[in-house]
């Protein structure tokens, strides 16, 4: 029994893998608009049509998928890492009963600290070489000058120390909160969907993936906007005791944006966000769910999981 359910639970984490992977490839562009709309505070274009036009014009038309492979390796082992925990955690819990909305915040909740704290240093460089060569207009931002993922890694902990790697760690264990929220609306969702029809069609899939996606992500969005700049961490702003983020700095951080640009700051570039996130988390669960029932269709196992 445990080798069954150790088994189904690497077969959802490949699924949510591969359907991390190909969701953000075909949106990746509108990560980039984003990333660059938070973390440039300076940039006067507020829609993500004309963040992406600048650019292209300023920096080449290959531009918008700069750091595509860092993002893709980090998104890969993070999606691996937290499908495997969830469904990990979620089949011991459940032990063949039904899933509940508070079970599935909490396993939720858990997965992601754990997926937190083994994949920050991923995200910290990814972020990094996503926006190096990045034209700013905010003169407070270091430039970078890494040869990849390797060296950018090298230098980091040359020059800042090892904890530098993650930096962020503090808003990114509260947007824990996204993927556990994501998850609980999703499979709340998903229950009630199913208790109308014998099996949900790929448009349903889509659609409460979307639907979870866009709550969690405007309910968290200012304290990834908070995590963008902290990863990044070439600001020559409030340089002191920055390592890991600390609660003093996030507060710091959320000051300097409202006292700039009012409380709207604190949601420059969800728009972006939105459109990337949601569209990427719906075509993630339909690759998912597709590729998760075929390879259980294919060994001939029936899923352990009730809704």
């Amino acid at each position: 029994m445990s080798s069954v359910l150790s088994y189904e639970s690497l077969v959802h984490a490949v699924a949510g893998a591969v359907g991390s992977m190909t969701a953000m490839t075909v949106f990746f562009p509108l990560d980039t608009a984003r990333l660059r709309l938070q973390v440039d505070e300076k940039r006067k274009s507020k829609t993500t049509h004309m963040v992406l036009l600048e650019i292209i014009k300023e920096e080449g038309l290959l531009a918008p998928y700069r750091g595509w492979f860092p993002v893709i390796s980090s998104l890969c082992c993070s999606n691996f890492v937290y499908f495997y925990t969830f469904n990990s955690l979620k089949a011991v819990w459940a032990k063949g009963q039904r899933s509940t909305t508070g079970k599935d915040l909490v396993v939720g909740f858990i997965a992601g600290v754990v997926n937190v704290l083994l994949t920050t240093p991923l995200w910290v460089v990814n972020t990094r070489l996503k926006l190096q060569g990045a034209k700013f207009r905010n003169e407070d931002i270091v430039p970078t000058n890494y040869k990849g993922i390797i060296d950018a890694f090298h230098q980091i902990i040359r020059d800042e120390g090892v904890l530098a790697l993650w930096n962020g760690t503090f808003p990114s264990l509260l947007l824990v909160f996204n993927p556990a929220i994501q998850f609980m609306f999703y499979e709340g969702l998903k229950r009630q969907l199913l208790k109308k029809k014998m099996k949900l069609s790929s448009l349903d899939v889509f659609i409460i993936g979307a639907i979870a996606k866009a709550i969690a992500t405007t309910v968290t969005y200012p304290m990834q906007t908070v995590q963008s700049i902290l990863r990044f961490g070439r600001h020559r702003l409030n340089p002191e005791n920055r390592t890991l983020g600390s609660l003093r700095n996030v507060l710091y951080l959320l000051h300097q944006r409202v006292k700039r640009f009012g409380i709207i700051g604190l949601y420059k570039g969800l728009e972006a966000k939105l459109l990337q996130t949601v569209l990427t988390a719906a075509l993630m669960f339909l690759v998912y769910e597709k590729l998760t029932a075929a390879t259980f269709t294919v060994m001939g196992l029936k899923r352990t999981h009730k809704h």
